[in-house]
Parts: structure tokens; sequence; C-alpha cells
């Protein structure tokens, strides 16, 4: 079954925000930055999508937040992955793999 647009784009911020926050806690700024330099600038996350998306995986249970104080002395909160958005990340990571697997094979055709 395919899923609307706009699910499979949320899906995809989820992605990247989880498999970002395997490498440890970050606040929002630094999950932007993150991204955006592991994909070489190619994929850039606007605040207005991210900020949402961390609410949304924070009240789901994947991901846990605190206030700390940022690299540059500013109040942030840090986002850390938790058991669930880790089985999340594996459940996400599974369907990435079936879609980008099913394009391929439509392209090779």
């Amino acid at each position: 079954m395919i899923r609307k647009k706009r699910d499979q784009l949320q899906g995809t911020l989820d992605m990247l925000v989880l498999k970002t926050l395997e490498q440890g806690p970050m606040h929002g700024w630094g999950i932007t930055l993150h991204i955006e330099r592991v994909s070489d600038a190619i994929l850039q996350v606007e605040e207005g999508s991210l900020y949402p998306a961390l609410h949304r995986m924070e009240q789901e249970g994947w991901i846990k937040a605190e206030w700390g104080v940022s690299e540059n002395n500013r109040r942030a909160r840090f986002y850390r992955l938790t058991g669930r958005g880790r089985q999340q990340m594996a459940a996400e990571r599974e369907r990435w793999t079936k879609i980008t697997g099913a394009v391929a094979l439509v392209l090779e055709f």
C-alpha cells in the first residue's frame, strides 16, 4: 500500500532525526547542521518542519528532551533517543530499504 506523500516525507524526516540522535544527544540546530553536513548540503531541514517533528516524536516516546546549555552558552533543549526510538529507527530503516529497493526495480525495468 502506498502511503500519502506527506506521510512518506514525514517518515523520512523522522528517520533522519532518529539516525542523527543515534550519535548522541543534540539540540535542534545541531540536528539540522548534522543532517546538512552529512548529506553534503543536499538535505536541508527547515525549522518549521523540524520542531513540530521533534515535538511529535517526543509525544510518541521516541525521544526525550532536557534543557541544557549549547556550545555558544545559550539555553537549548537537547534531544536524545529512547529505547522506543531505537525500535522505531529499525522499523524506519526497514521501510526505507523496501521503498528504495522497489524504486530501483522500477528504474531498472
